[in-house]
């Protein structure tokens, strides 16, 4: 940012992004209050600004005090706020109200389009008698996204121990409805709505990672809002250690969405001028959850370390070999990867130590000498041999004890009251904040990644962090876990910045932003079933773009569920985000292999459009069908699939409108192959659709999105993908 690019405050501080608008009042000494987050506002005076403040100021009727209660992004109760309050903390028992008082702040504008004035605010604040300092950063990015976080420092002579630090903004009176999400190991990310009412709704998590039931997002939004209509405003918090997520409604008509990090009793004291910061929370708002998931694509998509290269069709080796490698089998696999296309080949658990099986060696990170007597050089030559990159499973955050590195270290185990906690799979937690258990980690993955030219990192974590303490004291140790963990990735990538890393936590348990700083994809689930991973991609994509969303094609009967599936439909699934391949191929039928290896050309030539368009979903009223797809960035093509996940009460299907195109413009659609074989009754019968032949039928955007045009009749579980290109 320019120097000349700072000015002086005004009482009211306007900021404009990409149709969205943020105004803060700045007035006075409190902290800001957001006096309006949402639709852009158009281009407004400083006569203008100060009348939509002097609009905004409530009746001082029913409030604790005889004054006009304002709640500031950081809510004190010092200010008449009597909700859930931003800093929860104490001094021996006292202190445990602040009452910041601004003494000094910054504003400075960022680049953004013509008419833009997206920025940042940057706002000092002490308490005298609590004896605190806070710095406080509030930003609107060039994408229309908020971000905030805060920072609190001890000025006294004496502890202070931090609570929580929670950081909201507000939600109009239009916002009734509540959408967040639960789940669970294979079932991820499953969206769940409720009434936005008065009172408080929070969602904790204490997995000590992000959790499969993380609210991940919570939005608000006007009654009945979809994917393309219905304004919207959600709220993420980037952290990858537990944390709470609220929505707050008043009856003084005040609405609010809030998050932070949730502390564990005593995490947190802070001697003499240390300082906690929160993790940046995320706001979007949009006209449709399409609207605020495309903020938060464009803000990855535009960090200067996001992946820039082809995704690579990845081969990995798990539900294919398991714990059983052996280097005859696994190069044969290599073969049928490379003949179907693959471009990665990963080799999952079971290549170090004395790793047989799930219940020892996590933490040997040596190459095993029984399993690879001449270590992985002969693998990874005829990997690399074939043109393909190879990569590597490793868990580092997580140990057996049954292991050389337990019982050489027992006290490197996360633990807590001189008791150990409950095994989970088998495993314990190492207390990577103890410096040396992360030398000793980052000296092992280095050490392998400089003996090997391993070019991708499974990075797993499978086990949620009970009692995580640190030895000997007990001391609760989620926090420093969480920070240690961002620490060895950073400083594992400065080592070896052409590795690439994967966030795996149990298949989806570690989805957030603040992983995906350190990570170039996130593993969206454990379960391949593509039925299941319809419903799990779709709503992992509202927060991460499709280019970051590991989505491979499983074996023809799922692992996990038993459902078996046809070749199209786990294809179709897997097209849409970084594609890969979860079998055994050398068992696969010819007609298999060849019909997988035009699903991979396919990725391949589609793959600059899914990973730089914009995803779109249609609001189809049929509960049975689902309508989704990308649109490139200048609408001059679109790629749709058409997805049966049940039966329909409607026969034939009817008309799906395509979401996202041009209105102006006029398309060419037509099935594409390999998705373009209907094989519902209507298909077996002969009765053909008019418009289903290799030319398709030319409508504008306009008729697309709103008229639609009619679909065949698929069996439940399949799908067909529609080709869409400007004429």
């Amino acid at each position: 940012m320019p120097a000349d690019s700072f000015i002086s405050l005004p009482a009211v501080v306007h900021l404009r992004a990409a149709g969205t608008a943020l105004v803060l009042d700045t007035s006075g000494t409190r902290l800001p209050r957001v006096l309006h987050w949402g639709a852009d506002l158009g281009e407004l005076s400083a006569e203008h600004l100060r009348a939509l403040r002097l609009a905004s100021l409530r009746q001082p009727i029913g409030f604790s005090i005889d004054d006009r209660v304002e709640v500031s992004v950081l809510p004190e109760q010092s200010a008449g706020w009597l909700g859930t309050p931003g800093l929860v903390g104490n001094r021996g028992g006292a202190a445990f109200s602040s009452a910041f008082q601004v003494t000094g702040s910054d504003l400075v504008f960022d680049e953004g389009a013509e008419g833009d004035r997206p920025g940042t605010l940057v706002v000092q604040a002490h308490d005298q008698a609590a004896g605190l300092d806070l710095a406080l950063t509030v930003q609107l990015s060039p994408e229309g996204l908020v971000r905030q976080r805060a920072t609190v420092t001890n000025r006294a002579g004496t502890p202070f121990s931090v609570d929580a630090v929670n950081l909201t903004l507000p939600v109009p009176p239009t916002a009734v409805e509540l959408l967040d999400f639960t789940g669970h190991h294979l079932r991820e990310r499953s969206p769940q709505r409720t009434a936005f009412t008065q009172g408080l709704r929070v969602r904790e998590n204490r997995t000590g990672r992000t959790g499969y039931d993380a609210a991940y997002l919570l939005a608000a939004g006007a009654r009945g809002f979809g994917n393309r209509g219905g304004d919207v405003w959600a709220v993420h918090t980037a952290w990858s250690g537990n944390h709470r997520t609220f929505a707050e409604r008043t009856f003084h008509s005040v609405s609010l969405l809030g998050s932070g990090e949730l502390l564990l009793s005593g995490e947190v004291i802070l001697g003499p001028d240390e300082s906690y910061s929160t993790p940046w929370q995320y706001g979007s708002f949009g006209r449709g959850l399409d609207e605020v998931s495309a903020r938060f694509h464009r803000h990855l998509r535009a960090r200067p370390h996001h992946p820039s290269s082809p995704r690579p069709v990845v081969v990995n080796t798990w539900e294919a070999v398991y714990f059983d490698q052996d280097l005859g089998r696994l190069k044969q696999l290599a073969d049928r990867a490379a003949e179907v296309g693959a471009e990665r080949f990963v080799l999952d658990d079971g290549w170090f130590g004395d790793r047989r099986d799930a219940r020892r060696a996590l933490g040997d990170w040596y190459v095993s000498d029984e399993v690879w007597p001449d270590g992985l050089g002969p693998l990874i030559d005829h990997v690399t041999g074939l043109g393909m990159q190879f990569g590597l499973w490793v868990e580092p955050e997580m140990i057996n004890e049954d292991s050389d590195l337990a019982r050489a270290h027992p006290d490197w185990i996360m633990a807590t009251g001189g008791r150990m906690p409950g095994p989970s799979r088998h495993q314990q937690v190492l207390d990577l904040a103890r410096p040396e258990a992360f030398a000793h980690i980052l000296e092992r993955l280095s050490d392998l990644l400089s003996s090997y030219p391993i070019s991708y990192l499974k990075w797993d974590h499978n086990r949620d962090l009970v009692d995580a303490g640190h030895q000997p004291d007990g001391r609760a140790g989620v926090h420093d876990q969480t920070l240690a963990v961002y620490r060895l990735l950073d400083e594992l990538r400065a080592r070896h910045p052409g590795v690439e890393i994967e966030s795996c936590s149990s298949g989806g348990g570690r989805v957030d932003l603040g992983i995906l700083e350190r990570t170039d994809r996130v593993w969206v689930s454990d379960c391949i079933d593509a039925l299941e991973r319809q419903r799990i991609q779709r709503w992992t994509n509202a927060l991460v773009p499709l280019e970051l969303m590991g989505t491979h094609v499983g074996s023809p009967v799922s692992h996990t569920t038993g459902r078996s599936h046809p070749l199209d439909f786990r294809g179709g699934t897997a097209l849409f985000g970084h594609f890969g391949i979860e079998w055994d191929l050398t068992a696969a039928q010819p007609q298999d292999l060849e019909r997988l290896t035009q699903w991979v050309a396919l990725y391949k030539e589609l793959r600059p459009l899914l990973h730089s368009g914009t995803s779109v979903h249609g609001d189809h009223p049929d509960p049975a069908y689902q309508v989704h797809g990308v649109v490139a960035q200048d609408r001059s093509e679109a790629i749709y699939a058409l997805v049966a996940t049940g039966t329909s009460e409607s026969y034939p299907t009817g008309s799906v409108q395509l979401p996202g195109l041009d209105p102006h413009a006029v398309y060419r659609v037509r099935p594409q192959a390999p998705g373009d074989v209907p094989d519902g009754n209507a298909h077996h019968w002969g009765l053909f659709l008019p418009w289903w032949t290799p030319e398709g039928v030319e409508l504008p955007g306009a008729a697309l999105a709103e008229a639609g045009l009619q679909a065949p009749a698929l069996h439940p579980e399949r799908l067909i993908l529609l080709r869409v290109t400007r004429v």
